[in-house]
């Protein structure tokens, strides 16, 4: 069967709380697949943070099922109360962000946006708080604010003023907790990993770079463990690569890890990236483990286009 690439194109990013057990996520990518219309691009999983990244494009309608049936599934075997990882976490699925591709506008992933919430938080009872442009709460704009408190926090959160869900309960799931849905422009994340197991390093370097410190436009950065490694880890997002790439983060991170005698030992993408988000450098220049060439977001969506192409 041909892949013919819809009108309105977006991608789905869904994190799920759970990188260490390779048979859950297993499960979780083949309920991806399964759903007709969305096509699943990468999976991303990483035992310390303790999550998995899916990266998937295709039709509203499409991605919208497949993050209900993602959501039902990572509900159904994840319990929070016993769950660890250096990465925050709301939920057993914990962001689940709406991205428009090509020339669909931001209103298509707003509107995915809140579909999915609408549907999550009714059909599954789980409490959806809706963040970037999709935040009905201007305070909640921010993904960072949302996830404040984390897992443990949420039912104070829910019992403070402000603090109800914009869609399902007003009160955690028990194991569950609850999920952020947004919609937003083309995130790429970006670790660079350093040469030393100092975490005060790595968290004075994240400091030194990101955006929130004084460092560089559109960059959030937090410094982490990475104890199975024996390394710490400068574990970014870079919100509009336009403005801040990939090379001028690692660039970043290299001075600021200089500055304290540390050197850079190599850098990871979780998910995919523009090919302008390199910033005009090689990916062996920025020390990208594993890469090929279908780790461009270009590559694989010509590739779907051209599973639209008439065979002859």
């Amino acid at each position: 069967m041909w892949y013919k690439p819809p009108v309105a194109l977006l991608e789905c990013v869904p994190n799920v709380s759970e990188g260490r057990d390779a048979a859950r996520v297993d499960a979780f990518a083949e309920t991806l697949r399964r759903v007709p219309g969305a096509r699943l691009l990468d999976v991303h999983a990483d035992a310390a943070h303790h999550r998995s990244v899916f990266t998937l494009v295709g039709a509203p309608e499409a991605l919208i099922e497949a993050a209900v049936r993602l959501t039902a599934a990572a509900i159904a075997v994840i319990d929070l109360r016993c769950h660890a990882g250096v990465h925050p976490r709301l939920g057993a699925i914990d962001v689940i962000p709406f991205v428009p591709l090509d020339s669909t506008p931001m209103a298509d992933a707003v509107a995915a946006a809140n579909e999915a919430a609408r549907r999550i938080g009714d059909t599954l009872g789980l409490p959806v708080y809706l963040y970037e442009a999709a935040a009905r709460v201007p305070a909640r704009r921010r993904l960072e604010d949302v996830r404040r408190g984390q897992f443990e926090g949420l039912a104070a959160r829910m019992q403070a003023p402000g603090g109800r869900p914009d869609a399902g309960p007003a009160s955690p799931h028990p194991t569950a907790g609850a999920v952020a849905i947004g919609a937003r422009g083309v995130l790429v994340a970006f670790n660079v990993t350093l040469a030393t197991d100092r975490l005060d390093a790595a968290r004075a370097v994240a400091r030194a770079v990101r955006e929130r410190d004084g460092g560089l436009s559109h960059l959030k950065a937090m410094g982490v463990g990475l104890p199975d490694r024996g390394v710490v880890q400068v574990s970014m997002n870079l919100t509009d690569y336009r403005v801040t790439t990939a090379a001028d983060a690692f660039d970043a991170v290299t001075g600021a890890a200089a500055r304290l005698g540390v050197r850079v030992a190599g850098s990871e993408l979780v998910g995919l990236i523009p090919e302008a988000a390199l910033g005009g450098r090689r990916p062996e220049d920025l020390l990208i483990a594993d890469w090929h060439p279908g780790r461009l977001l270009e590559t694989r969506l010509d590739e779907l286009r051209a599973a639209t192409r008439p065979r002859v």
